[in-house]
């Protein structure tokens, strides 16, 4: 086994010659995340016997001359709030802290069909909610490239395992930015899927209407294997569409821009972005401009400065509702009490945490009687005018080049009490959920300080391939993101 870190499309083919064993890999990936879960903290289980299983499995199927897939005995963390069948699914909450699902969630049938072994479950902002891997059940996550701040949220614990070389390829939720920002924080690439894209049959709801499962990876050749594999229909998902089948690694591998139309958004540059971060924007545009893309400034004006208040009043009325399963009567915590209704207060007020009761009780306001016109009703009619920006944008521009985040990650902590300030975080993330598109954080270096630069890339619905195109130039010019900490697989 080498020691340096290893890609997934290198395991996969190294697994399937039979130059290494499926056991080897995922025992290798096992004993990295002993060495830094006490460090990091990314994942809430380890599936330690259960990964081993499936890798000797894939082993003798090689052995018998079998195919074992494309992404045969490679490593993968799963966010946990994707169901694991007879593996706890937690959300990151006390209600569901010892919740063992009777099935596994599509994509995770997926990845195993396609010999994927799944090594963890990755620890995350309770029930989604939250832009710093702060607001979990269990303890914070730290980042890998520097353990005082945070890793981003909700999916900070996927980023953290592939940053610190866990594994290669992890699969998170991204409702506002919970893929995408903490990819950027943590420096790796991070992509969220047109909506519809990727069955979220199994993904626990937060917001129906914005939800979408997606990978973290530090190579764009291991973000298109993995879109190869998880794209696609599900008829158990009624939101899941097919356009034809895109060729994810073909367009990694060899990327035609030529003649593309990159959008670029500069109008936020002063006073919102740190400074590195508007350079790397630049850089990119620079860089695929020299590829042979044409480049034009576009605005998103309205999105962006419309796009936080409308995603805080449709995502939290969306989990008010979706939330309310959780009663203390079927599954997950209970609290006794004299009564149903003392039984589901006690069962609630213990079951959740701060930021998933503030939102609760957001989304019960907005809904109340009196007051849905004035708020959820009108935050549809901004949610249409997003889309018809991005509608606008698209008639001149077949990708967007855009920030991920206004700031490098920032310090644990820096945001308690102030809930509004880490919405913020998330600024540049938000109107890509609210119109559906496709979005890809695409890692742009390391500053001298160590902390990861990016840029954001967004396409029209059903235009993921672009991304994955223009995000293979941008990597070839800027290099992969490294591995945090340490030695890898």
């Amino acid at each position: 086994m080498k020691s340096e870190p290893m890609d997934a499309a290198v395991i996969a083919s190294a697994v399937a010659g039979r130059k290494c064993s499926a056991v080897e890999v995922v025992s290798a990936s096992l004993e990295r995340i002993a060495a830094q879960e006490p460090r990091l903290n990314a994942l809430i289980t380890v599936m330690a016997d259960r990964a081993l299983e499936r890798a000797a499995f894939i082993d003798r199927q090689v052995a018998s001359g079998g195919d074992p897939g494309p992404l045969a005995g490679v490593p993968v963390v799963v966010k946990d709030n994707l169901c694991t069948r007879g593996v706890r699914t937690t959300c990151g909450s006390r209600m569901l802290e010892n919740w063992d699902p009777p099935y596994d969630a599509a994509v995770v049938e997926i990845l195993e069909g396609a010999g994927a072994v799944i090594v963890g479950k990755s620890n995350m902002d309770e029930f989604a909610m939250g832009s710093t891997s702060e607001h979990s059940r269990f303890g914070p996550v730290s980042n890998p490239r520097d353990p005082s701040r945070v890793p981003g949220g909700s999916s900070g614990g996927s980023a953290a395992s592939v940053a610190a070389g866990y594994v290669p390829i992890a699969l998170g939720s991204d409702t506002g930015g919970s893929i995408r920002q903490p990819a950027a924080f943590c420096g790796v690439h991070g992509l969220k899927p047109t909506y519809g894209a990727v069955s979220r049959w199994g993904l626990v709801a937060f917001a129906s209407s914005l939800d979408q499962v997606g990978p973290f990876s530090r190579s764009v050749v291991d973000m298109a294997l993995t879109m190869d594999v998880i794209y696609g229909r599900d008829p158990r998902d009624s939101t899941s569409n097919e356009r034809g089948r895109p060729r994810f690694a073909e367009g990694a591998l060899n990327p035609s821009v030529r003649g593309m139309r990159v959008g670029i958004v500069r109008e936020f540059r002063e006073g919102v972005l740190d400074q590195p971060l508007a350079k790397a924007i630049d850089d990119a545009a620079l860089v695929l401009g020299e590829s042979g893309c044409t480049m034009a400034d576009v605005s998103l004006e309205e999105s962006v400065t419309f796009g936080l208040p409308c995603y805080y009043i449709i995502s939290p009325a969306e989990a008010s509702s979706n939330l309310a399963r959780f009663d203390g009567a079927r599954y997950g915590l209970r609290m006794d009490g004299p009564d149903f209704v003392s039984q589901l207060l006690l069962t609630r007020g213990a079951g959740f945490g701060d930021e998933v009761k503030r939102r609760i009780l957001t989304g019960s306001f907005v809904l109340s009687s009196g007051y849905y016109d004035a708020f959820y009703t009108t935050a549809l009619k901004v949610r249409k005018k997003i889309c018809a920006e991005f509608d606008r944008v698209f008639a001149s521009a077949d990708v967007v080049l855009m920030p991920t985040v206004p700031s490098f990650p920032f310090r644990k902590g820096d945001f308690d009490g102030d809930p509004v300030g880490m919405y913020k975080s998330d600024l540049f993330t938000l109107p890509v959920n609210l119109a559906g598109l496709p979005g890809m954080t695409v890692f742009t270096g390391l500053e001298r300080s160590g902390l990861p630069t990016s840029v954001q890339l967004v396409a029209p619905r059903w235009q993921d391939q672009r991304l994955i195109e223009c995000a293979a130039v941008i990597e070839e010019k800027f290099g992969r993101p490294p591995v945090a900490t340490g030695r890898c697989f």
